[in-house]
């Protein structure tokens, strides 16, 4: 029996211990131990960031970690007035900036902030040291200067900026630079976070153009806010997806160092900007040649993006390019059918192969039950059931000890200076009564996993985001506000530890009656999901280990 609860015990104190240091180690900006990507602690952007948003555009034939550099042309003759352009659906509002036709502010209208509740989470933005934008245009030059990139001024058509009852609303923007006309149509669509993104080159001079269209997304290397020991707040990084390479994620100190290393071309794939809960990726057209890139832009500023080219293009032709930018929450249903591989920026760290199939099956109980409280509940209940045959062994060893208890007792006081042999009587005992020592770690040890891959499932899922159980429980994937759940989960476990056999060592057993304590503290911090998981699989616990000594009392009687 001793041997049982230092080995529960130090099971326990191990994962804790391990589940602590890598938090911390994430809320100050290091590696962690679960994931390949921490959030990159870089230098931070001067107060002027915003004027950064008019450098980074790709020079012909850029490699990855290339130096950005506009290409030397004639500037536009004259300044012209910037508009900015507001686009409204059901699910959006936009901001585009006919400087360069930027959407420069993206709020995703039915995703709240996690700070402020009170307003929208903002994607693409520039605001203070903050920048996030997705940006496209031209590569080239012609004896009439460079061809138009997201530095150029463009003329807004008129039209709708709302759905008004449709289902779609277009911006289409103009503009001609270096002899070159550059029509930009950006499609919003009713329910849809994906924007339709249309170019049309159309060669204006006297000879044959070969332009290049490159697609970007820029962000900076700044931590994000908020965040806790065990709530880290995931970093924004850069990622793509090829046929050759699969999921790739890059990091910002390497692309900071010059050293990040990917796919360069595919014919096939996405770049994107990843983000706790939310993503924004370009979407080329399936079969076209594209080339990858990642690149330091400014001081605290980096890039990812593709550049296609547009072959020669005669006098007087028009040649077309299209292509997708979705940018919104991390739903793993919608990005499964948006395009191969979408889904994979869900980052379930190094639990995927748990964390995946496990969300699967609650994403079924939550289209029966409709509230992902109750879908926790009743996961546990079936997790329980499923792991039953193997947790009642637990049970029924446990249940054997309580009962040989006295004759452990026993041999303790008749061989208590004799070590060797209370070791042997003990293990005879255990043969004897068919007891097996480390029976009682089971039902922890069959929890564990499925502990840790559900901690990175609420941490990961956006469906969760925000989902209300009942009463005080208004976020499942934060703490509780009031501290009930660890309240409930202390007294579970109290009564989890009286129904188990109590050390011999007076030492020993108060380590153990202290655990609840300290484990109700450890989940103040935990999502309330994860803590109502801990505190029904206790309860289920309590009733089939009541029901099993019960059994196994009576029978020694």
């Amino acid at each position: 029996m001793e041997i049982n609860k230092r080995t529960i015990l130090w099971i326990v104190f191990a994962v804790s211990l391990v589940v602590l240091w890598n938090n911390w180690m994430v809320s100050n900006g290091k590696q962690s131990m679960f994931s390949p990507t921490p959030p990159a602690k870089v230098a931070q952007a001067p107060a002027n960031n915003a004027a950064n948003t008019t450098t980074g555009v790709p020079a012909a034939g850029a490699q990855p970690g290339a130096v950005p550099g506009t290409p030397g042309a004639p500037a536009a003759p004259a300044p012209v007035r910037a508009e900015r352009i507001t686009v409204t659906t059901d699910v959006v509002k936009a901001e585009i900036d006919t400087l360069g036709g930027v959407i420069r502010r993206l709020e995703l209208l039915k995703y709240p902030d996690s700070l402020d509740k009170t307003k929208n989470q903002v994607l693409f933005n520039v605001e203070g040291n903050n920048t996030y934008l997705g940006q496209t245009g031209l590569i080239g030059s012609t004896t009439a200067g460079v061809l138009p990139n997201h530095n150029t001024p463009f003329v807004a058509r008129p039209g709708l900026r709302t759905l008004d009852g449709g289902n779609a609303v277009q911006v289409v923007l103009d503009a001609e630079q270096g002899g070159v006309k550059l029509t930009k149509t950006l499609t919003f669509k009713r329910g849809d976070y994906v924007i339709d993104v249309r170019h049309d080159v159309t060669n204006l001079t006297q000879a044959p153009v070969t332009p290049s269209l490159y697609l970007q997304l820029q962000h900076d290397g700044n931590k994000p806010p908020g965040g806790s020991w065990f709530m880290p707040t995931f970093g924004s990084h850069p990622t793509m997806w090829t046929p050759e390479e699969k999921y790739k994620k890059v990091e910002f100190e390497k692309i900071e160092k010059g050293t990040a290393e990917h796919a360069t071309k595919a014919n096939n794939g996405w770049v994107a900007m990843a983000q706790h809960f939310f993503v924004s990726a370009f979407i080329p057209a399936d079969n076209t040649a594209r080339d990858i890139y990642t690149k330091k832009l400014a001081t605290n500023l980096y890039a990812i993006g593709t550049t296609q080219s547009l072959g020669a293009v005669a006098p007087g032709a028009t040649v077309s390019n299209t292509a997708r930018l979705y940018s919104g929450p991390q739903d793993e249903k919608k990005l499964e059918v948006i395009t191969p591989g979408l889904e994979l920026v869900k980052d379930y760290g190094m639990f995927a192969i748990i964390s995946k199939p496990l969300f699967w099956v609650m994403d079924q109980i939550h289209t029966l039950l409709g509230n992902w409280g109750w879908t926790i509940i009743a996961f546990t209940i079936l997790i329980k059931l499923a792991f039953f045959p193997l947790s009642a062994a637990g049970y029924r060893s446990m249940a054997k000890m309580r009962v040989v208890t006295p004759k452990m007792q026993a041999i303790r006081e008749r061989f208590k200076n004799d070590p060797m042999k209370m070791q042997q009587a003990t293990m005879e005992l255990y043969k004897a009564e068919k007891i097996n020592p480390l029976g009682g770690c089971l039902p922890i040890l069959v929890q564990m996993p499925v502990f840790l891959a559900l901690y990175y499932v609420l941490q990961a899922s956006v469906e969760m985001r925000g989902a209300p159980w009942v009463g005080w429980i208004t976020d499942l994937t934060q703490p509780d506000p009031f501290f009930i759940l660890p309240i409930l989960y202390a007294i579970s476990m109290f009564v989890t530890q009286k129904l188990s056999p109590q050390p011999a060592d007076p030492m020993q057993a108060k380590m153990m009656l202290f655990m609840p304590l300290a484990f109700s503290v450890m989940f103040v911090f935990f999502p309330s999901g994860l803590v109502l998981y801990w505190v029904v699989n206790n309860l289920v616990s309590i009733a089939q280990q009541y029901v099993i000594t019960k059994k196994y009392g009576t029978a020694t009687k």
